[in-house]
């Protein structure tokens, strides 16, 4: 199953993906929550797809006119890691980490599939980085490593977009990595069950104006999913609708000679085995 949220009226829909078209559940039972991340803490994914499965066509929207979100607009916590592509840890020319290391986004910071991503204007330093996304779907703290997977119910796609100049400025990464809309997240959430275990073995290409910077596999991750999910719940609980950004592979804009770095006017595509493409327009800020 393929699960998506998109703006209607400026409000946000949860669907359901069907064919060429998204299943507006708000169409099939109005008392149901407006956001996935209520969803998933409350509701059974098997009855959801039921009704949209013998959704009638009123509750059908082409997905081709859909103004999408980030599949949870507003995730209880973003959780996004560093260094986890042993072939990116080697081209940045660091030891690889004993431990994740975790930074944390705002949502006002990502966009949806085919919205604006703002190059800043303070920067000329745009960087992209295309990551698998993990997302909760049982919620839980000190979770073993064994069972981690049981509580992620789908992956998506990220564009973890870095203001590099800024995320060098101090040893914490923070506000290069939280400018408004320099990131992006979607197009929707594809379950579990349709995908490897632990989203493993994944190709992850990311195309900048048509041309591939980055290339890798997930199998190159440094912490898997698994590992993730244990080590971030060794301090806090993960909510359902909590994600966990995975770390891009090599190919980014700074490790380059010469650097290159995102602008006005680019497009920026990253394309993810299984799961699908997340595609953003460049624009200038202001």
């Amino acid at each position: 199953m393929r699960f998506l949220t998109f703006e209607d009226n400026g409000q946000p829909v949860p669907a359901i993906v069907r064919g060429d078209s998204a299943v507006d559940l708000r169409a099939l039972d109005p008392d149901l929550p407006r956001d996935w991340a209520t969803l998933l803490a409350r509701d059974n994914l098997e009855r959801l797809a039921t009704l949209a499965e013998a959704a009638p066509d009123h509750a059908l929207r082409p997905l081709a006119g859909l103004r999408y979100l980030p599949p949870i607009p507003a995730p209880p916590k973003t959780l996004c890691v560093g260094l986890n592509y042993r072939a990116h840890a080697a081209e940045t020319g660091m030891d690889l980490p004993r431990y994740p290391i975790f930074f944390t986004r705002f949502p006002t910071s990502f966009v949806g599939h085919q919205r604006a991503m703002v190059c800043p204007s303070v920067s000329e330093k745009y960087d992209y980085e295309g990551e698998l996304v993990a997302v909760i779907g049982r919620g839980g703290r000190s979770i073993p490593r064994e069972r981690a997977l049981d509580h992620v119910v789908g992956y998506s796609i990220f564009n973890d977009g870095s203001v590099r100049d800024f995320q060098k400025r101090a040893k914490q990464w923070t506000l290069g990595k939280n400018f408004d809309a320099s990131g992006a997240f979607g197009p929707h959430v594809v379950t579990a069950d349709e995908l490897p275990e632990g989203a493993s073995g994944l190709g992850v290409e990311t195309r900048l104006n048509g041309e591939v910077m980055q290339s890798g596999r997930t199998d190159d991750l440094i912490f898997t999913v698994a590992d993730l999910v244990a080590a971030a719940g060794e301090a806090m609980t993960l909510e359902p609708g909590s994600i966990l950004v995975t770390g891009t592979p090599p190919g980014v804009g700074m490790a380059r000679d010469p650097y290159v770095w995102m602008k006005a006017g680019d497009t920026v595509s990253i394309t993810i085995e299984g799961i699908g493409t997340l595609t953003n327009p460049v624009v200038a800020e202001g």
